[in-house]
C-alpha cells in the first residue's frame, strides 16, 4: 500500500472520531437554555456529555489498537440502533451511519498495519 493509503487509514477514522464526538457534544448544549441553578444545569450538561465522552474514550483504546476500535464503534452504532429502531429510523442512520463508518475505517487500518508487517 503507499504511503497516502496508510496516512489516510490512519488518519480518516480517527480524526472522524473527534468531529463525531464534537458532533455528540453539541447536544449538550440545550441545558444552557433552562432556567434552573447552576449545579443543576451543571450536573445535566455532565449527563448530555456522556455520549461524546464515551466516543472519546473508545478513540484513546482504538488510537493503538485499531481492531479494538473497529469493534467499539460497531458495537456502539448496534447497540444505538437497537434502542431507537424502529420508532426513530432517522436517529439510528444520523448516530450509527458514522459510527460504522469509523468502525470500517479503523478495520481497514488495521488491515493495512497487519499487511505491512507480514511483508517484513
Amino acid at each position: 500500500m503507499s504511503r497516502t493509503g496508510k496516512r489516510f487509514f490512519f488518519w480518516s477514522p480517527r480524526i472522524l472520531a473527534i468531529l463525531f464526538a464534537l458532533f455528540l457534544g453539541i447536544f449538550a448544549l440545550d441545558v444552557f437554555h433552562e432556567a434552573h441553578g447552576f449545579w443543576h444545569i451543571a450536573l445535566a450538561f455532565a449527563i448530555h456529555l456522556i455520549p461524546a465522552t464515551t466516543v472519546v474514550l473508545m478513540l484513546a483504546a482504538a488510537w493503538r489498537w485499531e481492531w479494538m476500535g473497529a469493534v467499539l464503534f460497531a458495537v456502539a452504532a448496534a447497540l444505538y440502533a437497537h434502542q431507537v429502531l424502529p420508532g426513530h429510523p432517522d436517529w439510528a442512520a444520523i448516530i450509527s451511519i458514522p459510527l460504522l463508518t469509523i468502525a470500517a475505517l479503523f478495520l481497514a487500518d488495521w488491515f493495512a498495519g497487519r499487511r505491512a508487517h507480514s511483508a517484513h
